[in-house]
């Protein structure tokens, strides 16, 4: 049913949010950070990030992390104008549109909100393949010159939706977890070459940690670097954001930190940025 009216789409938006709010608020949460000054209600939180995570977990990071200087991505086309409302409605920025097509308005307001904030964006959304991630997060970075955080996320057994992504509903009281990368640096003026990449190698480490994080969740184990996560504004991410912050390791580093390949060339930096990816 497309929901075009916004009489309807604030109805169900209202009522989305509502259940959103009390169903994920009945979850354990916890996670592994590879850097916990990443997380942006970390008080040593400095410098804009951008944060990545798989379409089909879209809940964990929008129920915990609201009102923390963060925008959202999210695409124009109708089925993404419930989740918009909710987005804001629970305290994050949202910009329509991509990266590359038809993106040039999406891309400068994108670039000024990082000038003072921090960007998320679910790489293989909004319409697939699953867990297949396109190069804008990377062609963005690249640009802006902020680092990317990848956030592999998975609960413990949970309902999956016939849709594209397998949306992931967690079952109430159950436990949901974390594995987050450190921020990763991605070089300047990355030709079409370097953008792919970095895209093969983000990727890997996306789906390496979701699958890490699913499995913890099975297993209701414990990690050595494991924290309790709460839902909290954050109290420095408003103005820290602007800050600037560390440049973030290599994808290499990240990757062999993981026991995974190394991206061939991920330490390749730019040609003159004539070779862009097409539109």
């Amino acid at each position: 049913m497309k929901l075009k009216s916004p009489f309807a789409i604030n109805a169900w938006s209202l009522v989305t949010t509502a259940v959103v709010r009390q169903w994920m608020g009945t979850l354990d949460y916890k996670a592994d950070f590879g850097d916990p000054a990443a997380d942006p209600v970390d008080a040593r939180y400095r410098g804009a990030k951008i944060y990545v995570f798989w379409h089909e977990n879209i809940l964990m990071p929008l129920y915990l992390r609201g009102h923390s200087n963060i925008s959202m991505l999210l695409s124009r086309h109708w089925d993404a104008n419930i989740l918009d409302r909710v987005a804001r409605t629970m305290g994050f920025g949202v910009v329509r549109g991509s990266t590359f097509h038809g993106g040039s308005a999406a891309l400068r307001e994108l670039a000024d909100r990082a000038a003072k904030g921090n960007l998320t964006i679910t790489p293989d959304g909004p319409r697939g393949p699953r867990r297949r991630l396109a190069p804008g997060c990377v062609y963005l970075a690249s640009t802006l010159g902020i680092p990317i955080v990848v956030m592999g996320m998975g609960y413990d057994r949970p309902w999956r939706v016939g849709t594209w992504d397998r949306f992931a509903i967690p079952r109430p009281w159950s436990r949901a977890r974390g594995v987050v990368s450190q921020p990763i640096a991605v070089p300047a003026d990355l030709d079409r070459d370097g953008i792919e990449r970095y895209r093969s190698g983000i990727e890997r480490l996306l789906s390496h940690l979701s699958d890490e994080a699913e499995a913890w969740a099975m297993s209701g184990g414990r990690r050595p670097a494991q924290q309790t996560v709460a839902k909290e504004p954050s109290r420095v991410a408003r103005w820290a954001a602007a800050v600037k912050g560390p440049e973030g390791v290599t994808l290499d580093a990240e990757l062999d930190r993981f026991d995974l390949p190394a991206a061939p060339g991920a330490g390749s930096s730019s040609n003159d940025g004539r070779d862009r990816p097409a539109a």
